[in-house]
């Protein structure tokens, strides 16, 4: 079986096309052939080295394909089943667990990252971790939304609880868990402003559902968000970039604004000013994935038609290292995805 590893961290040099056993399912496991997997920016940080990674192992959380082998336990699925991947993990006993808040979970890990992942051409995996996958979703569009959309529907829906009629700013809006965002909250009938950066990265923000797009990387693009709201600021700031847009994001919100985070990719140091916090009622909500009842809803409203997949390129498995390169060059709108040879 041929899948993506690495054995150290490093550059994309380090990506190999191994040859490894292939898995056979457990009583409550379904082996699943991936057709198509995803890249996230969370690949790029575990092949250089990311806290909880463990070398030598096998990349990737997206993917899509079909049943290929059911355990003898399973039930619900049928070898030839369309599948999306669930790319969380977490041990299903705790109290978290059992109340439906798996990714509160101590043991809550995400595939690719805390265990083996899915670019692999097949994968033995719990029934939690596999969705139904509609019929007009491409393999390859199937394995583009689950971690941005799983992370993004969470923040948004279950912490911050954007609600009808409320005005967002998407801080990254070009980005996978942005774009995301942007179409999640237009769909639930929310005012979306995004930065991008200027050109193709705003145009497709703005395709995406964003009502206005300011320029990401002005050193006062708080102000355009201003204008734009006629000084009454925004409800909800969706961040996940850092100590880039920190201070910025901040001035945009509105009294009783809520501030809801995933991430800090330009660095995970910032400052809060608490008088001026507590002064105007602020809500800081830090947020990692989602439980599956959030996951189900994604599925369920892809399959509905109601969100839609953005794909930018499709790269080979033995064109992964030019793949991370791509990715790490951020001149992509949308996701990376990569086609998992089957012969």
């Amino acid at each position: 079986m041929k899948a993506i590893r690495i054995n150290r961290f490093g550059g994309p040099e380090v990506l190999e096309i191994a040859d490894l056993p292939a898995p056979r399912p457990a009583a409550d496991e379904l082996l699943v052939a991936v057709e198509a997997a995803a890249l996230n920016h969370l690949d790029i940080w575990v092949r250089r080295g990311l806290p909880g990674s463990t070398p030598p192992l096998v990349m990737g959380s997206d993917g899509a394909g079909r049943i290929a082998a059911l355990g003898g336990d399973v039930q619900g699925f049928a070898v030839g089943d369309r599948v999306v991947i669930q790319p969380g993990t977490f041990c299903g006993g705790c109290k978290y667990c059992r109340s439906g808040r798996e990714n509160l979970c101590q043991q809550y890990g995400i595939l690719g990252e805390s265990e083996n992942g899915v670019q692999a051409q097949l994968v033995a995996l719990r029934q939690h971790n596999v969705f139904p996958l509609a019929e007009h979703l491409t393999y390859e569009e199937g394995a583009s939304f689950g971690l941005v959309f799983l992370t993004a529907f969470q923040m948004l829906v279950k912490r911050a609880q954007l609600q009808q009629g409320e005005t967002v700013l998407v801080v990254g809006g070009s980005s996978g868990v942005g774009a995301a965002a942007i179409q999640i909250a237009a769909h639930m009938g929310a005012r979306v402003i995004a930065t991008a950066s200027p050109g193709k990265k705003t145009e497709f923000a703005k395709t995406m559902g964003a009502e206005a797009v300011v320029d990401h990387y002005s050193t006062d693009w708080y102000r355009q968000v201003l204008d734009f709201t006629g000084a009454k600021k925004v409800d909800v700031v969706f961040e996940h970039v850092g100590a880039a847009t920190w201070e910025q994001a901040l001035r945009t919100l509105a009294v009783g604004g809520r501030l809801v985070f995933c991430g800090g990719t330009s660095g995970p140091q910032v400052e809060i000013n608490l008088r001026h916090a507590f002064r105007k009622h602020l809500s800081f909500l830090g947020s990692t994935m989602g439980d599956l009842d959030t996951f189900r809803s994604v599925v369920n409203l892809f399959n509905q038609k109601a969100y839609r997949p953005f794909v930018d390129s499709v790269f080979t498995m033995d064109q992964i290292g030019d793949a991370h390169r791509y990715l790490e060059d951020s001149g992509h709108c949308g996701k990376v995805v990569i086609r998992i040879d089957q012969n």
